[in-house]
């Protein structure tokens, strides 16, 4: 909720102040991809830095974007953004590390949700106090 609540003052404030808002939404950072979930998700530190320069030195003619901020996964679901939107081509893939990740090679459900395991209801129940 807090990220879509963001994203929303950052579309708020372009439209209405003129400013330019570059939202990233930011797949799985992390050195290396240690799980399944990590070959379509990863966003390797030397594409976040490259995401990063490009949002920040964006042209003020891109007034609001959110994109997604992931390597060049072979698995990706993502699309990567459009040059005319965030001038950023990724160029780490995460498909190098899948032969040391278990369970690397069974097939993703396309009905999983995009968040993984920490969308699940299972995840949160327990933190809650009823």
């Amino acid at each position: 909720m807090s990220k879509a609540a963001i994203e929303a003052l950052g579309q708020l404030y372009a439209d209405k102040f003129g400013l330019s808002v570059i939202c990233l939404r930011i797949g799985s950072f992390e050195p290396v991809p240690t799980e399944p979930r990590h070959l379509s998700t990863w966003l390797s530190p030397r594409d976040a830095v490259g995401y990063i320069r490009a949002a920040l030195t964006a042209p003020s003619s891109a007034r609001f974007a959110a994109v997604y901020a992931v390597s060049a996964n072979t698995r990706r679901f993502w699309e990567v953004p459009d040059p005319t939107v965030l001038d950023y081509t990724p160029v780490d893939n995460a498909e190098p590390y899948a032969v040391d990740i278990p369970g690397a090679g069974l097939p993703t459900d396309p009905a999983a949700p995009q968040a993984g395991p920490y969308a699940l209801p299972e995840f949160t129940l327990p933190h809650l106090r009823f």
